[in-house]
């Protein structure tokens, strides 16, 4: 598969991921009337099947990776050179600002934000590295019996992270800094969001070293 197929890949799939994420936060909130649970519902389930959808049109492609921690991980397994490494992220955070953009214009709202949302408490830090490290060692171990089953582990575990963790389980830099400027449902104060990543970061390397031991 040629590079710069799966770069394009990389980045619609990743657009693809925060349009979901943003555009049914906005829509969740809209409608369900001052109710946080059930906008938490519908923002959950609509990112768990939008990413099982993405996630199977774009994996034979690129490996449907989307998020700079896993294509951080690929690298550290010699799967991604660092030149694919490095382009994979460089597309991923731009395919993320153009999700949360075009969902800005579709519902109708100011293109450029800043969100006013602060998740800046150290708890939900230690959050985020709960949730990276669980959603890494599923893209890890998921499909060692049967690798057809990980997309949908991938996008299970997600859905379910989104009521398990403080932080609702960003886990992934692109999406943290995408949301960072969105003042929507599921915005991130920029102050919190360099927290997210570097505990995304901890979390992946901390998942690398633990499945690497399981593996063997």
């Amino acid at each position: 598969m040629k590079f710069r197929n799966k770069l394009i890949a990389e980045f619609l799939g990743t657009a693809g991921l925060l349009m979901v994420v943003v555009g049914s936060g906005i829509m969740g909130e809209n409608l369900a009337g001052g109710n946080l649970a059930l906008a938490l519902l519908a923002n959950s389930i609509a990112t768990g099947a939008g990413l099982y959808a993405l996630i199977q049109t774009f994996g034979a492609i690129s490996g449907a990776h989307f998020n700079p921690a896993v294509s951080f991980i690929e690298f550290l397994w010699s799967r991604l050179t660092l030149k694919e490494f490095l382009g994979f992220s460089m597309v991923q955070i731009l395919g993320a600002l153009g999700g949360v953009w075009a969902t800005h214009f579709i519902f109708g709202q100011q293109i450029l934000q800043q969100s006013g949302h602060d998740r800046g408490d150290f708890r939900f830090v230690v959050s985020e590295v709960i949730a990276t490290f669980g959603l890494m060692m599923v893209i890890a171990l998921s499909g060692k019996k049967n690798v057809h089953a990980t997309p949908s582990a991938v996008a299970l575990f997600i859905t379910g992270a989104y009521w398990c963790t403080s932080s609702t389980s960003f886990a992934n830099p692109a999406v943290t800094i995408a949301r960072s400027l969105t003042d929507t449902f599921s915005g991130i104060l920029w102050t919190g969001a360099l927290g997210f990543i570097g505990a995304q970061i901890v979390g992946a390397v901390l998942a690398f070293f633990v499945s690497k031991q399981l593996a063997k």
